[in-house]
């Protein structure tokens, strides 16, 4: 299967991931064809332009003459306008967009950048959701990237309206604003399209820091909209003081995205990088898009999914509540739980506590390894895990039933085991040794499969 992995190194939006599509192969005219077919008078500006010595494309979106600007630009250039209110100035102020889409636009008539129904704010005209649904529904591309690019809006306009606790029907995107959205969401629909990508796997996202000033004040980055979108995804901030995930590109990851890992097993074809709007000093302000051919081997034989792990270092916790603690982390929904001798510092010997837990589950886990320990501190991180296809069998024994562990890879066994648990407890009821119970399990779990065998194999003719 054909893979793309996108690293948000710098973070996301939408000009920075079609600039990537682009420098990964789709042509620029498919884009350019998107575009025309919205007809909303926009158009689309290709160059090549160099981050911090990584050659990159940057694509800008022109609306009615105007091109798109970098949030602080645009604050720069609307405080002028404010100060010298020219008629020319004042032009400006009615056209400009005025919500939170994307990095070179600010908010509309509220904190989330979006216009809502019966505000008694200035600049009350907008597209609906279900006015940008029509145009994207006449637009001259095919069904199923019509289908990507409402689901991408939808996902902006539930955040949104999350946000502002409003009907998603009272979300409106200001004029402009939602052309550009339009633009950079409908490109990106058909440009993953072009690329025929089966899955789209994304880096953990770097989201910035500092604060970003807006229409109705200053708010943290990331932003709110940015912030609700970004749900259940692994976020961290390398400090730079920027704003760079936007919600534009949170929503297209959010939509596109299969699941988040690190680098996967892959056959690489080739990569593309899409250039943000700023140049940092010493940072790329690019997103990566690398293509390939997904280790196949490995994916048709075994299942895989996100599981997250913690890790605490123990040196002066009692023995007896080590085994305490292992118990009520399996009772509490670990997938695992174990330890390794470790020598920490000042040569004293301890344990590395290792959980493995759904998502969901972390927190929980990681409250009760706080509550039950000595330790400090928890490292946590989320890695893919590869599974084998399990299941259960019941085996009969002289001393009653034992269920078997078995695991396949593509229909063929590959392990099996006697539940310990089971083991156990015939062992203890009877007295009987425990090796003895097991042995006697697996044995009967042979027979059985030579039965099913035989059973299957063809007779010879008289």
């Amino acid at each position: 299967m054909r893979i793309a992995y996108l690293e948000c190194f710098s973070g996301i939006s939408g000009d920075m991931f079609l600039g990537a599509l682009v420098d990964a192969g789709v042509p620029p005219r498919v884009l350019e064809n998107a575009v025309a077919a919205l007809k909303v008078g926009a158009w689309l500006e290709i160059s090549r332009v160099v981050r911090s010595g990584i050659s990159a494309t940057k694509i800008d979106v022109w609306v009615d003459g105007e091109k798109d600007l970098p949030r602080e630009k645009f604050w720069a250039k609307e405080s002028v306008a404010r100060t010298v209110p020219s008629a020319h100035s004042r032009r400006e102020h009615r056209h400009q967009p005025h919500h939170e889409l994307d990095h070179h636009h600010d908010h509309g008539h509220s904190a989330g950048g979006i216009a809502l129904t019966g505000s008694s704010a200035p600049h009350r005209h907008g597209r609906a959701l279900t006015g940008i649904r029509e145009i994207i529904s006449k637009a001259g591309i095919s069904d199923a990237a019509k289908k990507t690019a409402v689901a991408i809006f939808e996902a902006l306009g539930a955040a949104e309206a999350k946000i502002h606790n409003v009907s998603v029907k009272d979300v409106h995107f200001h004029e402009v604003g939602a052309v550009d959205a339009m633009v950079d969401i409908v490109c990106a629909a058909v440009g993953v399209e072009a690329l025929s990508i089966g899955e789209i796997i994304c880096s953990p996202l770097n989201v910035g820091r500092g604060t970003v000033q807006c229409a109705h004040g200053t708010f943290p980055v990331p932003a709110p909209a940015t912030v609700e979108l970004l749900k259940d995804a692994p976020v961290y901030s390398s400090g730079l003081q920027a704003e760079l995930v936007t919600p534009t590109g949170a929503a297209i990851v959010k939509t596109l995205a299969r699941r988040f890992s690190t680098f996967p097993e892959m056959t690489i074809e080739k990569s593309g990088y899409g250039a943000g709007s700023r140049d940092f000093p010493g940072h790329p302000n690019v997103a990566r898009l690398t293509i390939g051919q997904a280790a196949s081997t490995i994916a048709a034989k075994t299942a895989s999914d996100t599981v997250t792990v913690l890790e605490a270092n123990l040196d002066d916790l009692n023995p007896q509540v080590f085994g305490y603690v292992v118990d009520r982390l399996l009772e509490e929904g670990a997938l695992d739980a174990f330890a390794v001798p470790v020598q920490m510092k000042k040569n004293r010997p301890g344990a590395l506590l290792t959980v493995l837990s759904k998502r969901e589950d972390a927190q929980r886990l990681a409250q009760l390894i706080f509550s039950e320990t000595t330790t400090l501190g928890i490292r946590q991180r989320d890695e893919v895990r590869r599974t084998l296809t399990r299941r259960w069998e019941s085996v009969h024994t002289p001393w009653g039933d034992v269920r078997i562990k078995i695991a396949s890879m593509n229909g063929t066994v590959t392990n099996c085991a006697p539940e310990f648990e089971d083991c156990r407890r015939i062992a203890v009821e009877h007295h009987v040794p425990l090796k003895t119970v097991m042995q006697e399990a697996a044995r009967a779990y042979l027979r059985t499969t030579e039965k099913t065998d035989s059973s299957l194999a063809p007779t010879g003719s008289e």
